[in-house]
């Protein structure tokens, strides 16, 4: 596992949590620095994708690491933490099993699938070739690249970034990672006392994960963006800067 600090040295903490399948450089790389401007960045990247040679084994495995890590380092309490797509399932489990405090829990327009066993093992079968089949082929490059730029409005650069990041994992890592999210459920209804959980809603992917924040969580604070999946990461600062605004808005937030 592999833990970087950075951004100021004083105020805020907040954990950045990238999703399946990426290290935290390209996940929120291009908001990193406007993030270290304001609070204090615990970027992680998990077992399998921290260049350890590692394989990521699952993800209570990894959320008990990031727990150990909290507990070390900050007493077991940040003011927050923010995970994109997947990394939202890590937040979700560092507040439902209460080891670590947060005041602040960020769901970065995740899907928060769950399933049984089957249904998980099928998935993984069916995604994972799709996130790893364009390596050593530059026509499938040229067609995942359009894919990426078609729906999630790219550029040629970031695209390239998406692809070059998944490129460099282990398939197996990338499997365990896909599989084992899925296996590891949020109860109904969660409330911890001050504990706020937030949700980056994008519009474009469809009012049942609206459904789903709600009914996962108890009273979520829930802010609409007409965006795909986590656009803002990668779609420019149309996109970048409003959820910036009101992360900072999350974050300044009594709990």
């Amino acid at each position: 596992m592999q833990f970087d600090e950075m951004g100021i040295t004083e105020g805020k903490t907040l954990m950045l949590l990238p999703g399946t399948a990426c290290d935290y450089q390209t996940n929120f790389g291009t908001v990193l620095e406007r993030l270290g401007e304001k609070y204090h960045l615990i970027c992680v990247n998990y077992d399998g994708f921290d260049g350890s040679g590692l394989i990521f084994p699952d993800m209570i495995t990894v959320t008990e690491k990031i727990e150990g890590y909290i507990i070390e380092h900050y007493n077991g309490r940040l003011d927050g933490a923010i995970g994109s797509s997947l990394g939202s399932s890590f937040v979700g489990q560092l507040i439902q099993r209460k080891n670590v405090h947060l005041d602040h829990g960020i769901f970065g327009s995740p899907d928060l699938d769950q399933s049984g066993k089957f249904s998980a093992w099928l998935q993984s079968k069916l995604v994972v070739p799709l996130l790893t089949s364009f390596t050593g082929s530059e026509k499938k490059r040229a067609g995942t690249r359009d894919k990426l730029k078609k729906f999630f409005d790219m550029n040629d650069e970031t695209a390239d970034k998406f692809m070059d990041c998944f490129a460099k994992f282990s398939p197996e890592s990338i499997k365990n990672e896909y599989y084992s999210d899925l296996l590891t459920w949020l109860d109904d209804d969660i409330h911890v006392e001050h504990t706020k959980a937030h949700f980056i809603y994008a519009r474009k992917m469809g009012e049942k994960y609206l459904k789903r924040y709600k009914k996962y969580f108890r009273d979520p604070d829930i802010r609409a963006f007409d965006m795909q999946h986590e656009q803002w990461l990668f779609g420019g600062d149309e996109y970048a800067v409003p959820v910036l605004k009101v992360i900072d808005e999350f974050m300044e937030m009594p709990v």
